[in-house]
């Protein structure tokens, strides 16, 4: 039994399950709160904790899934070539964003891994949060992190993105699409894009435009995890 439990066809139907289950939720309730992925994110947690299931050998079992994520997150760049005109005349400012936010994104990590003694393999993992699945898993192994401390950052991390970033963005009376859309990108990835493309066209194509700006910077700045860490 526990061999079913570790297959690839059980995990892949069970993440599948709960995330059809986390947008059902969110469609009954209309929270914010009640995003899929975190509905997601419980659930398996609930059956992997369950069946004794470690969540390395889920992680490897569902390789699948993360394949899909590279094309899927290549959608949008149907919103940023819509926009290119606008990106192309803030150009300056979007590149400047986009490497402030790298730079927070790591910095942070670093800074409080140093103010708490957190061990290295974790801080390293935790480094590349707010970039997407690929990239910051990929750093992850190049650097010497635990690669399901870095799944579970970068989740966390596009989740809370998702969640809080129409709050935030009422609360800090940000009026300009350009920066809300920088802002959620640069710090929340694909997930958080997904509440951007919501919140208009701009604020999409401009999330959008960040992963991959932000994506670039992660790797580059990333080199000095080594002597930092």
């Amino acid at each position: 039994m526990s061999e079913f439990f570790t297959s690839p066809l059980f995990c892949i139907t069970l993440s599948l399950a709960a995330y059809c289950i986390g947008c059902r939720v969110r469609a009954k309730t209309g929270s914010a709160l009640a995003n899929p992925l975190i509905v997601a994110a419980v659930l398996i947690g609930a059956v992997l904790f369950a069946t004794g299931t470690d969540v390395e050998v889920y992680y490897e079992a569902t390789d699948m899934i993360r394949f899909w994520i590279m094309p899927a997150t290549a959608v949008l760049g149907v919103a940023i070539y819509k926009n290119l005109t606008l990106i192309r005349k803030q150009w300056l400012p979007v590149l400047g964003g986009c490497l402030v936010g790298a730079l927070t994104a790591i910095g942070s990590v670093v800074v409080l891994a140093k103010a708490f003694g957190l061990e290295r393999e974790l801080a390293v993992g935790l480094a590349p949060k707010s970039v997407t699945m690929a990239i910051a898993t990929s750093l992850s192994e190049q650097h010497g992190g635990l690669v399901p401390i870095t799944v579970f950052g970068v989740v966390l991390t596009g989740v809370l993105g998702a969640v809080a970033a129409p709050l935030l963005i009422r609360l800090l009376r940000i009026k300009d699409p350009t920066e809300a859309g920088l802002a959620i990108g640069a710090s929340s990835h694909a997930v958080g894009t997904s509440t951007a493309v919501q919140l208009g066209e701009i604020e999409g194509a401009m999330s959008g435009a960040a992963i991959g700006l932000v994506g670039i910077f992660t790797v580059l700045l990333a080199l000095a995890l080594p002597y930092v860490l």
